[in-house]
């Protein structure tokens, strides 16, 4: 897959191993985010996050993406295709500098993001979204994703699934 024309407005490119320290930096700055979905990132965590697959996928579905304004790192992404069906690609995680927020930024990514997944045949995109993070429900609402009604329970939080159609 072309990953990297999944934007028009930013350079994208898969990120490995050797970006962990870039990506700790964008996430450190998203506090509000780790007040809803602990524990704060760390060093590890990413490391994991880079190898983790949800089941039933493939090394061959799943992009962890960084989305580059000139050389600086301003959003990622982590994008699994096939996930949870053939037809829906899932959101694992998207963070946006904070610095580059509230400045319809992340909104352009998604916008392009859909687009591109759309013309790849995908009639879904999936995420969830901690349920007491407000200012995430707002943005995922702000770029067409409604809740499924299903609500995932975990330790420390409730995550809420939207879905995003494509076809309409």
């Amino acid at each position: 897959m072309q990953i990297e024309k999944l934007s028009d407005s930013y350079h994208v490119r898969t990120l490995t191993s050797d970006d962990i320290m870039v990506i700790l930096e964008l996430a450190k700055q998203n506090t509000l985010f780790y007040q809803h979905c602990p524990p704060m990132v760390s060093y590890q965590s990413i490391a994991e996050d880079l190898k983790a697959l949800p089941p039933n996928t493939t090394y061959d579905d799943k992009y962890y993406l960084g989305f580059f304004l000139d050389d600086t790192l301003i959003a990622i992404m982590d994008l699994i295709f096939n996930y949870p069906d053939q037809q829906t690609a899932f959101i694992g995680l998207f963070m946006v500098a904070k610095n580059m927020q509230n400045k319809g930024i992340g909104s352009k990514i998604i916008q392009e993001a859909s687009a591109f997944i759309k013309q790849a045949g995908y009639a879904h995109i999936r995420l969830g979204y901690v349920k007491t993070n407000h200012q995430s429900k707002a943005f995922w609402q702000k770029n067409a994703f409604l809740p499924t009604g299903c609500e995932s329970i975990q330790p420390q939080y409730t995550i809420v699934i939207m879905q995003k159609e494509l076809n309409k």
